[in-house]
C-alpha cells in the first residue's frame, strides 16, 4: 500500500520591505527616484555618456511603458502575441545631485523592474545588463559618483528582439526605481526573512534571519535590535544580540521572538505586524528598516487539502497577467491596488502571478486584502516557445532570477506556493524532471516553509507519463486537466493537486471536483482577468469571420484577450456572478440575456470563450423572437417574469448547477428574476429596457488624489437614456477634457477590436460604456474632467488633489 504524502509549512511572513524609516541625520534611507526623467525612443550610441546633451529628449515621471502609447498595427513586429504593439530600442536619463550629507555613506539604485535587457550607466559607466524583463535589481553607486556635483544615471532598454512574450509586456522602466542611502555597516539589501517554527493561537515563535553588512576596511561591533510591533504600534516581542563584523564581510544573524496571543493572518481577517530591525554601534542607531509580516500557519496533505492555521481552505482562484489595462505595464500603486480590488470584489480567495513575478506594490495590496498568491518565476525553461523569449537567457540567468524572487518576496503572508513554471516545452523529456528539481532545490536553499508547484499540461501522450515531472513537485499543478484527478488519486494517492489553469466555461464541473476531494486543493481560471496581448483568446465570433484559435490564424483587429472574468475596464462578465455564487455566500441571484444570433449569421465560440451574455433586456430588432434568459441562483428555486406575468419557475439547486435557463420572446419592458425558498419569494433582480441615449453617467472611484504626480482616479462612463437607464447598445464616441492639475493617463471600453490609442482623449463607448484614467500632477487644486459626446448631455466631474 501506498503511503500518503503530507507537506508542512508553518510561517511568519513579511509584505513590504520597502518600508523604511530615516536614517540617523533625517537622510531616507530609501528615497523614490521615479521624478524628472528623460526618455528617447530610438537607440544612439552615446546614450550613457555623462555629457550627452538631452535637453531634446521627451520629459517625463515614472513608471512608464512606451509601447501602450503607440498605435497597435498588424506590422508590428511582437504581432499577435504582444497586441501588435509597437517595441523597439528607448533611452531614459536622470540628473542629479549628491548632497554633502552623503559623505561616507553606501548609495545603492534599486530597479523593480524594466523590460528588457536594462543596461544601465552612471556618469558614462555602464553597471551591467538585466535581461528578464521582471527581475527587479540593485547596483552600487558609491564608486562612481562625483559628490558635490551633477551625476548623470542612464538606462538603455531593448525590447527589439521579437517574438519575446507570449502576451503584451511593455516597454520600458514601467515599475518604480529606488536610491537606498545607507551607513557602511547596514541590513544588506533583501536582507531580513521571517519565518515561525511554531504557530497557535495562544503562542508564535518568530525567527527573524538578518544579514547584516559591513563594507568598512576594519572590524565592527554591533548590536542588532529587532523589535515586533503589531498593528497599532504596540509591542509585541523583541530580540537583540551581539555581532563581530569582520572588515568588508556580511554575517546572517538569526533570533527567536516569543510573541504571546499572535493576531493570526487569514484571507478573512489578514492582520499584519511590523518588524523594525535597528542596528547599533555603542549607542548610536546607525540603521533601521521597518518591515510588515503576517503570523499565519500552512499545511498541505492529500488528506487535509490546504489548511490555514487549521482551517482548510479551498482556492477560487484566478490567473492575471501584469497589464494594466489602459495604461500598459505601468505600475502605478493605485492600477495595482484596484486590481487586488476587483479580484477579491469578484469573489476570488487566490491569484497566480502568470507567468512571472508581480510588482511589489501588487503583492503589498495582497498582503492587505487576504489574497492568496502563486507566485510564478518563469514561462519556460531551456526550450522556448517564441524564438527571443526567456530561453534565450536561461542557462545563464535562471539562478539569478530565481533568487530574486524568492528573496525579494519570501516575506508575503499572501504567498502560499513557489510556481517554477508554465506548460514547460520539455516536460516529457527526462531533463524536465533534473530541471524541475534543480530549480526547486535552489528555491528550498532560500525558503523551506511554502510548497513549489509548476502548472503542467498534457503534451499529447499519456499523462500518466507525466507522473516523475509532478513528483519533483510539492504541489501538482493541473493545466485544464482536473477531469483526471480522481483516476490519478487512485494510482498516486498522495499527489496534492492545483488546477493551475481551466476554462471559464468549465466553472461548475470545477467546482464539484474541488469540493468534494480532499486532494483538489482549487482551481485557477485562466484567466481572472482580460488583458492585452495573446491576442483573441476567449473571443467569439459570427460566422464569416476569421474562424479557429489564436494560434491558428491573424485575429487582427483583436489584440487582447477576451478570456477573464472582469473585463480590461474593470467590469464583472456574468460568468464572473457565477463563479462568486459558486464558492461563496455574498452574492445568491444574478440574471443575464444570451447574445440571439443575428440570422443568418452564426455565433461560433472558441476554447477559452463562454456564449457571449449581457445585463441587457434591449434588443431591437428581436421583437416576438424567443432570447435566452440565464438566471444564476443559490435559492431551490427562481420565478421569472416579463412585465408581471410569470414565464416560469425553474429549480436551481446544485443538481442544476445553480443555473436555469428560460426562452422568453423578447418584448420591450422589465424582466424580473425572484429567488424562492419555502414556497415565498425572497430576493429578486431586474433588467430592464432602455430608450435612445441620451445622458452621460460619471462614477469615479474615489473623491480625491494625492498630488504626487502616482495617484489615479478610475472614472466610469455609462450612458443612460433620457430617464437614466442604462443603454447597453450605446457606442457613441466620448470625448474628454481636463482642467486643473490632472491628466489623462488612457482611456478605455474593454471591445478587444477597437484599435483606437489607449493614450488618448477620446474613446467610443462599448455596450454603454467607457473608462477614462486621471493621473494626479504634484500640484495641489481641483482638476475637472468634462465628458461630452454629439447629441448627448454632457456630464463633468470634480477632483479634489491634495
Amino acid at each position: 500500500m501506498k503511503s500518503r504524502v503530507s507537506i508542512i509549512f508553518f510561517l511568519v511572513l513579511i509584505g513590504n520591505t520597502s518600508v523604511f524609516s530615516q536614517n540617523p541625520g533625517g537622510i531616507a534611507r530609501k528615497q523614490l527616484f521615479d521624478y524628472i526623467w528623460k526618455f528617447f525612443s530610438g537607440d544612439t550610441a552615446s546614450g550613457g555618456s555623462k555629457d550627452l546633451d538631452d535637453k531634446s529628449w521627451r520629459n517625463l515621471d515614472l513608471p512608464h511603458d512606451w509601447s501602450i502609447e503607440g498605435k497597435v498595427s498588424p506590422k508590428n513586429p511582437a504581432k499577435g502575441a504582444g497586441g501588435y504593439f509597437p517595441a523597439g530600442i528607448g533611452w531614459y536619463r536622470k540628473r542629479f545631485m549628491v548632497p554633502g550629507e552623503w559623505k561616507g555613506k553606501s548609495i545603492a539604485v534599486y530597479f523593480e523592474g524594466v523590460y528588457m535587457n536594462a543596461e544601465v550607466f552612471i556618469n558614462g559607466k555602464s553597471l551591467g545588463v538585466r535581461p528578464y524583463g521582471y527581475s527587479s535589481f540593485t547596483y552600487d553607486l558609491t564608486p562612481y559618483l562625483d559628490p558635490g556635483h551633477e551625476n548623470v544615471i542612464a538606462v538603455r532598454v531593448d525590447n527589439s528582439k521579437q517574438i519575446n512574450s507570449r502576451w503584451y509586456s511593455g516597454s520600458g522602466i514601467y515599475r518604480h526605481v529606488w536610491m537606498v542611502v545607507t551607513d557602511l555597516v547596514h541590513v544588506a539589501n533583501g536582507g531580513v526573512q521571517i519565518t515561525t517554527p511554531d504557530v497557535s493561537s495562544k503562542r508564535a515563535v518568530v525567527q527573524v534571519k538578518t544579514r547584516v553588512k559591513n563594507e568598512t576596511g576594519s572590524a565592527a561591533n554591533i548590536v542588532l535590535r529587532t523589535r515586533l510591533l503589531t498593528g497599532n504600534a504596540k509591542s509585541a516581542g523583541m530580540g537583540q544580540a551581539r555581532v563581530e563584523l569582520a572588515a568588508n564581510s556580511e554575517k546572517e544573524v538569526v533570533q527567536m521572538v516569543e510573541v504571546p496571543d499572535p493576531l493570526l493572518w487569514t484571507p478573512e481577517t489578514p492582520h499584519l505586524y511590523m518588524a523594525q530591525v535597528e542596528v547599533l554601534k555603542g549607542n548610536k542607531v546607525i540603521d533601521e528598516t521597518k518591515t510588515n509580516f503576517g503570523i499565519r500557519s500552512l499545511r498541505f496533505t492529500s488528506a487535509g487539502g490546504l489548511q490555514l492555521n487549521g482551517r482548510t481552505v479551498k482556492i477560487n482562484g484566478g490567473c492575471v497577467h501584469h497589464d494594466n489595462g489602459c495604461l500598459g505595464a505601468a505600475a502605478y500603486d493605485r492600477a495595482e491596488e484596484r486590481k487586488v480590488e476587483l479580484l477579491r470584489s469578484a469573489g476570488f480567495n487566490a491569484v497566480r502571478t502568470s507567468h512571472n513575478p508581480p510588482s511589489e506594490t501588487f503583492l503589498d495590496a495582497c498582503d492587505r486584502s487576504g489574497l492568496l498568491v502563486i507566485d510564478e518565476a518563469f514561462d519556460c525553461w531551456r526550450i522556448g516557445k517564441n524564438k527571443q523569449d526567456y530561453a534565450v537567457y536561461f542557462d545563464q540567468w535562471w539562478k539569478r532570477d530565481l533568487e530574486t524572487m524568492v528573496l525579494r518576496d519570501i516575506n508575503h503572508p499572501s504567498i502560499i506556493l513557489w510556481s517554477i513554471g508554465n506548460e514547460i516545452v520539455e516536460r516529457g523529456d527526462p531533463e524536465a524532471v533534473k530541471t524541475a528539481k534543480m530549480l526547486a532545490g535552489t528555491i528550498k536553499k532560500i525558503d523551506t516553509t511554502r510548497p513549489v508547484t509548476s502548472a503542467i499540461v498534457e503534451n499529447g501522450k499519456d499523462w500518466a507519463l507525466l507522473d516523475p515531472l509532478m513528483a519533483a513537485h510539492d504541489v501538482a499543478g493541473y493545466n485544464y486537466h482536473l477531469y483526471n484527478a480522481p483516476v490519478d488519486h487512485q494510482r498516486v494517492p498522495g499527489r496534492i493537486i492545483l488546477q493551475t489553469e481551466s476554462y471559464p466555461k468549465d466553472a461548475f464541473a470545477n467546482w464539484k471536483l474541488v469540493q468534494y476531494n480532499s486532494y483538489v486543493i482549487g482551481d485557477c481560471v485562466w484567466t481572472a482577468m482580460d488583458y492585452l496581448g495573446e491576442s483573441g483568446i476567449g473571443r467569439w465570433y459570427y460566422s464569416g469571420d476569421v474562424p479557429g484559435e489564436h494560434w491558428e490564424n491573424d485575429l487582427f483587429p483583436w489584440h487582447g484577450a477576451y478570456c477573464g472574468d472582469i473585463d480590461l475596464i474593470g467590469r464583472r462578465k456574468p460568468i464572473s456572478h457565477y463563479r462568486n455564487l459558486l464558492y461563496n455566500n455574498s452574492e445568491k441571484l444574478y440574471m443575464a440575456v444570451r447574445e440571439p444570433e443575428p440570422a443568418p449569421l452564426e455565433i461560433k465560440e472558441t476554447w477559452w470563450s463562454v456564449w457571449p451574455t449581457w445585463e441587457s433586456w434591449t434588443w431591437p430588432g428581436f421583437e416576438g423572437k424567443d432570447i435566452q434568459v440565464e438566471v444564476y441562483s443559490k435559492y431551490p428555486k427562481v420565478r421569472l417574469y416579463l412585465n408581471e406575468s410569470l414565464i416560469g419557475e425553474r429549480q436551481t439547486t446544485e443538481e442544476q448547477g445553480y443555473k436555469a435557463s428560460f426562452s422568453v420572446p423578447y418584448a420591450r419592458g422589465v424582466l424580473k428574476a425572484i429567488g424562492v425558498e419555502n414556497a415565498a419569494a425572497t430576493d429578486s433582480t431586474i433588467l430592464q429596457t432602455s430608450g435612445d441615449a441620451a445622458n452621460i453617467k460619471l462614477i469615479a472611484d474615489k473623491k480625491e488624489m494625492a498630488a504626487d504626480g502616482q495617484d489615479l482616479i478610475y472614472v466610469t462612463v455609462e450612458i443612460t437614456d433620457k430617464d437614466g437607464i442604462f443603454q447597453p447598445n450605446a457606442a457613441n464616441r466620448l470625448h474628454f477634457k481636463i482642467d486643473g492639475p490632472g491628466i489623462i493617463a488612457g482611456v478605455d471600453n474593454a471591445d478587444m477590436k477597437d484599435t483606437d490609442k489607449y493614450a488618448a482623449d477620446d474613446r467610443k463607448a462599448w455596450h454603454g460604456r467607457a473608462l477614462a484614467v486621471i493621473r494626479s500632477t504634484r500640484h495641489a487644486g481641483e482638476v475637472k474632467l468634462t465628458v461630452t459626446s454629439q447629441g448627448l448631455s454632457g456630464a463633468y466631474l470634480n477632483i479634489e488633489t491634495k
